[in-house]
């Protein structure tokens, strides 16, 4: 199914296409029937039987957030650069001994 799709661009794990999505909310078959059918998994038919739009919802992270920081040191960090205009290797290089 991927790669199949005239013009549509898709994510590297889709597995329908816009048209399926819609023949899935349109269908009064089984959702076994119809995964059959067009050699999907059951629970992607599901999926799209209760969404009401054929649209991708977005995923991954709503925000950039920093593992190894708090929010107060990223703030210190970037409130330093700020007023140094060093660049990032040098704030590493000056900031390293606070923050470990």
């Amino acid at each position: 199914m991927e790669g199949s799709t005239t013009g549509q661009v898709l994510h590297g794990s889709a597995t329908t296409t816009a048209a399926v999505r819609r023949a899935i909310q349109h269908s009064q078959e089984s959702l076994r029937a119809f995964a059959e059918r067009y050699g999907i998994n059951p629970t992607t038919v599901a999926k799209w039987k209760k969404r009401s739009s054929i649209a991708d919802l977005p995923t991954g992270p709503t925000g950039p957030e920093s593992t190894a920081l708090s929010a107060a040191d990223a703030a210190i960090i970037v409130a330093f650069r700020r007023r140094t205009l060093l660049p990032l290797d040098d704030c590493l290089y000056a900031l390293h001994v606070d923050f470990h």
